[in-house]
């Protein structure tokens, strides 16, 4: 915190740093231990009629009183990361949206939206990348209609916690009545030691396209054409599968765009599971994104999968950026079966 010459805190911000990233402690009434302060790391996203919001990297939402502030300051806009390849929020949007392709899209200004008949939220929702080319009640008011006629609900995804990212956008969804149902991160790390974590290439079997033996591995069962279309689809798709008796024991799946190799829907026979065939499957798909060129890695993993997070940790992924997707107040039904 700012302390001043006389060595007091200082609260060395002001309404003029909404948008910042600001570090700020503040007094509590009823602390843990008797505590008497709290401490606050995000982006400032609004301070209006003596309530400052913050947004932490997370994308949680939190309200500090004026009057209770004790000290304040604008922090850089990102912290340093820790491992993996450097990369911007939007390089990673834009390849984590090509890896994962829906059957329509259109343009809104700068803004995508995206439809594949519900599959998935990712392949069913507003990519708000830069200016939609109008004031934003107008911009979601056109995207709340064009997923209505489609049948469709209305989500928007957006990011948090990195250089570039969302808070002031998620901020004024939420005012807005807009919802928010997913939170997942994206993982970023280098491919080499990805791909030499599996040893030998031993029993994963590398195709083109999702086949029978895949897809009864695949969680999502009954999956359809469109969704056929959509995990098909991106730059250089592979597939691997480790054979089984009534279906695989595991499978994966990679998209190989420019320097970056994307990894998904990487599943393991629960009765299977901690015998390294996740890790084989990766590392075989690793080695030939290697041989296509990529470099580095990315995947995406929910905040409540502690099994996978640990597992990726372990393979020198790190979080680079939150991911949220919004719902439409006037939207009810969910895309995907809760997928992200």
């Amino acid at each position: 915190m700012e302390i001043s010459a006389a060595g007091r805190l200082e609260v060395r911000i002001t309404t003029a740093d909404v948008g910042k990233r600001v570090s700020v402690r503040s007094l509590i009434e009823h602390g843990p231990s008797g505590e008497r302060f709290t401490d606050t790391v995000g982006v400032l996203t609004s301070w209006d009629n003596g309530v400052l919001r913050i947004t932490r990297k997370s994308g949680e939402s939190v309200r500090v009183a004026e009057s209770s502030l004790v000290a304040g300051k604008v922090v850089p806009s990102a912290p340093a990361r820790r491992r993996g390849p450097t990369a911007s929020y939007e390089e990673l949007a834009r390849v984590s949206a090509r890896a994962w392709r829906p059957v329509e899209s259109e343009r809104l200004g700068e803004w995508e939206l995206r439809a594949a008949e519900g599959f998935t939220r990712r392949a069913n929702s507003v990519l708000p990348l830069g200016d939609p080319g109008v004031p934003l009640d107008d911009a979601l008011t056109a995207v709340r209609r064009w997923y209505a006629a489609r049948g469709l609900p209305a989500y928007a995804q957006t990011a948090t916690g990195a250089e570039g990212t969302q808070e002031l956008l998620c901020a004024e969804l939420e005012r807005r009545g807009w919802v928010r149902e997913v939170t997942a991160e994206l993982w970023t790390g280098p491919l080499a030691p990805v791909a030499d974590l599996g040893g030998e290439p031993s029993g994963v079997v590398l195709s083109r396209e999702a086949d029978e033996a895949w897809l009864a591995r695949y969680r999502r069962k009954g999956v359809s054409e469109v969704a056929l279309r959509v995990l098909g689809g991106g730059p250089s798709v592979w597939f691997a599968t480790v054979p089984g008796d009534d279906a695989p024991a595991a499978i994966g799946r990679c998209v190989v765009d420019g320097r970056w190799a994307g990894f998904a829907a990487v599943e393991v026979d629960p009765a299977r599971r901690r015998r390294g065939l996740a890790t084989a499957v990766m590392a075989a798909l690793a080695r030939r994104a290697l041989d296509e060129g990529a470099s580095a890695a990315w995947l995406q993993v929910e905040d409540d999968n502690t099994g996978a997070r640990a597992l990726y940790d372990r393979m020198g992924f790190a979080a680079h950026h939150a991911y949220h997707h919004y719902r439409a107040p006037e939207s009810s039904a969910p895309a995907g079966e809760g997928a992200p």
